[in-house]
């Protein structure tokens, strides 16, 4: 299955992609690389960092664009610790799509646009080496379906849909998942700052704070698994 896609400029110059079926943005229209930068690498990815773990382990619900999975492979070049990167995605885009999105021209660092490339070429369903210290795994399917290793992840960028627009990925059941695949000391973060989502992630386990939003949000979500005593 396919999604009809139309590519759109946000405010910082970075693409994104709006679905008409659901009058839906991939990013925030306010930035897109500014918001993944803001929610998911400076409130998860680099905390994560900054601990004793190695390799430090990514899950993102959502591969998209591959804009988050970029931004975090180029943290990654110089980052003090390996990254192993798995993002899950039910929907991949077709090449011609993300062609379309011309990251040439707000990726200004050559190097980083291979990057984007390989990313994207990267095969489905394996462990990819793209550094010596960073390692992907795109897995094509549906989160619900999708076997992951208990106690795994370190940190979870959950960047689906909104709530509104794709309510079976904000169930109690799916935040039940991600707990019992999340480390102790497992950070996830989300644009989302709704009441209902923060209910379904405190009725798993997550301990929960809001932070502030990126430009054009005034909170996120940000919640952490307990690491027992």
């Amino acid at each position: 299955m396919s999604i009809q896609v139309e590519v759109r400029t946000t405010e910082d110059g970075s693409s994104t992609l709006y679905v008409p079926a659901l009058n839906e943005h991939y990013h925030s229209t306010h930035g897109a690389v500014q918001e993944a930068m803001h929610v998911y690498l400076g409130a998860a990815l680099e905390p994560a960092l900054a601990s004793d773990k190695t390799p430090v382990r990514v899950l993102e619900i959502g591969f998209g664009t591959g804009l988050n999975a970029l931004l975090t492979l180029q943290r990654g070049l110089t980052a003090p610790v390996a990254v192993a990167y798995d993002t899950i995605e039910k929907y991949p885009l077709s090449g011609e799509v993300i062609a379309s999105l011309q990251a040439e021209r707000y990726l200004l660092n050559p190097e980083l646009f291979g990057f984007y490339e390989q990313l994207h070429a990267a095969a489905w369903d394996e462990a990819v080496p793209l550094l010596p210290r960073f390692l992907l795994r795109k897995i094509t399917g549906a989160l619900q379906e999708t076997h992951l290793t208990a106690n795994r992840y370190d940190v979870i960028y959950f960047d689906a849909f909104a709530p509104e627009k794709q309510p079976d990925m904000w169930t109690d059941e799916v935040f039940v998942q991600l707990y019992e695949a999340a480390a102790p000391g497992c950070l996830l973060t989300s644009y989302c700052a709704k009441g209902s989502f923060r209910r379904s992630l405190k009725a798993a386990g997550w301990l929960i704070e809001k932070l502030p939003g990126p430009a054009g949000k005034r909170e996120m979500t940000r919640a952490s698994k307990p690491v027992l005593a």
